[in-house]
């Protein structure tokens, strides 16, 4: 991604997001083109021009922080084959001041945004096989929202669709952590085995080594 959405980021223009992203994205792709154990690439973006031209490029991926609601990002998931992550969110980027309701249960409101996305792309013919779910931790949430969510990722599971949680290092966690990455990596790690735990299909995090030894430990206890 070449664009950030952290709380009070700056907006930049499509020109610039692929300005910034194309020299780098390049030169990755084409050295793991033939690798053995090629990763998979995914590319951040809510510009569909650019989306576009990442797969052209050869990524595998595109992450829609924007929700998968532009007619033309649509239309390109349902042609191109490749997979997409829709996010929840009400706006891009992150605004502290426009969260959901307080009184409303975060997960009720998540779960009929994503009714309607679904029974929009639906009637428009996507393969949900290649959509995935990722409820927007910090996006539109309040921590208390962002944590309950967190504590209840099963309900999800019904919709059909893999389920990613983007919730490392996030800034909701200075209710509960300090500012200090080294204990919002702990924090993260200790929510993530939760979340393993549930079924949650995708985990994004920082601190991938960390986290691959502490899922050793979990997962040969289990």
């Amino acid at each position: 991604g070449a664009e950030s959405t952290r709380p009070g980021a700056e907006l930049i223009d499509a020109d610039e997001e692929w300005a910034r992203l194309e020299p780098i994205l390049g030169p990755l792709l084409d050295e793991h083109r033939h690798a053995t154990l090629r990763p998979r690439f995914s590319v951040d973006t809510y510009h569909p021009e650019n989306a576009r031209r990442a797969i052209a490029l050869g990524v595998d991926a595109i992450n829609d922080v924007s929700g998968l609601t532009a007619s033309a990002m649509i239309e390109l998931a349902g042609e191109s084959g490749k997979e997409f992550v829709a996010m929840h969110n009400l706006g891009v980027p992150a605004d502290p001041r426009r969260i959901l309701p307080p009184d409303r249960d975060p997960g009720d409101a998540v779960e009929a945004w994503l009714e309607e996305r679904l029974d929009e792309w639906q009637r428009l013919g996507l393969d949900l096989g290649r959509i995935v779910f990722d409820p927007g931790i910090g996006f539109g949430k309040n921590p208390l929202q962002s944590l309950t969510l967190l504590r209840d990722m099963r309900r999800f599971q019904r919709f059909g669709l893999r389920c990613l949680v983007g919730h490392s290092r996030k800034s909701f966690m200075h209710r509960f952590a300090t500012a200090d990455n080294g204990e919002r990596d702990l924090f993260t790690i200790g929510a993530s085995l939760d979340l393993t735990e549930q079924g949650v299909d995708i985990l994004r995090v920082h601190n991938v080594a960390a986290h691959v030894a502490a899922y050793r430990g979990w997962a040969h206890l289990r």
